[in-house]
């Protein structure tokens, strides 16, 4: 199994910036992909940034592009999302994913494993 716990979620300011961490445990030899995807009060859960384990390719959403960077540290097992130039449609829960194939990095269904989330709120 493998096992997924974020940090660094909080409240601030539009325009202000977070970054968001998800330490990765067990068997990470498993794992293709990792990627984020948040959830609104009220909404489904969204894709929002992916990367490839052992690669450098990222994909990122329309609504973030530019504003938010995906990255990872394969030496320390986690893998990091920079949001800056945050808006208060940014507010959700924040959530880590892990999948094991290659194919679609923007479907929940196309990853494995799931953190608990990190609330993020972004004021206006």
């Amino acid at each position: 199994q493998v096992q997924l716990v974020e940090s660094g979620g909080g409240l601030v300011q539009a325009g202000g910036s977070l970054r968001l961490s998800c330490a990765v445990s067990g068997r990470i030899f498993t794992i293709y992909k990792m990627a984020w995807f948040r959830q609104a009060p009220g909404k489904e859960r969204e894709f929002v940034a992916a990367v490839t384990r052992d690669s450098d390719n990222t994909y990122y959403a329309d609504s973030v592009k530019g504003r938010f960077a995906i990255s990872k540290d394969n030496a320390k097992n986690t893998v990091s999302l920079q949001m800056n130039s945050l808006k208060p449609e940014d507010t959700a829960v924040y959530y880590c994913a892990g999948g094991r194939y290659s194919g679609s990095y923007y479907y929940t269904n196309a990853y494995d494993y799931w953190g608990q989330g990190t609330q993020v709120t972004v004021s206006s």
